[in-house]
C-alpha cells in the first residue's frame, strides 16, 4: 500500500484558521489552538445574534411606532389591533420608516386607519 504523506493538508489547514483569526488580540491569533477555539466561539456569537438582531430591531420599530401614533392620539396596540380588523397589511418596518421619514403621510395614513 502506498504512503499518504499529509503535512500539505494540514499546514494549509492550520494556515487558514490563523488567517480566519489574524484580526483577534493576543495569542488568539497566532496559536492554532487557541485561534480555532475563538473562531468556534465567534462563530457561534455570530449565528446566535443574528436570531437576536431581528429582536431587537423589531422592538425598536414598535417603540418608535408608540410613540409616533400617540402624538397623532392613538395607542400602538388600537393601532395594530384596527389594522387587523380591516386587514390593512404594512409591516411594522414599513410603518415606522414612514413615521420617522415623512411624518405627513404617516398622519394621513393614521386617519385613514381610524
Amino acid at each position: 500500500m502506498t504512503r499518504v504523506k499529509r503535512g500539505v493538508a494540514a499546514s494549509k489547514r492550520r494556515k487558514n484558521v490563523l488567517e480566519d483569526a489574524s484580526g483577534y488580540r493576543w495569542k488568539r491569533s497566532s496559536l492554532y489552538r487557541s485561534a480555532k477555539q475563538a473562531l468556534i466561539k465567534a462563530g457561534a456569537y455570530a449565528y446566535r445574534d443574528r436570531r437576536a438582531k431581528k429582536r431587537s430591531m423589531r422592538r425598536l420599530w414598535i417603540t418608535r411606532l408608540n410613540t409616533a401614533v400617540r402624538e397623532l392620539g392613538m395607542k400602538y396596540s388600537v393601532l395594530i389591533k384596527t389594522m387587523a380588523d380591516k386587514k390593512i397589511e404594512v409591516d411594522r418596518k414599513v410603518l415606522s420608516q414612514m413615521a420617522m421619514e415623512n411624518p405627513a403621510v404617516f398622519a394621513k395614513f393614521i386617519e385613514k386607519v381610524k
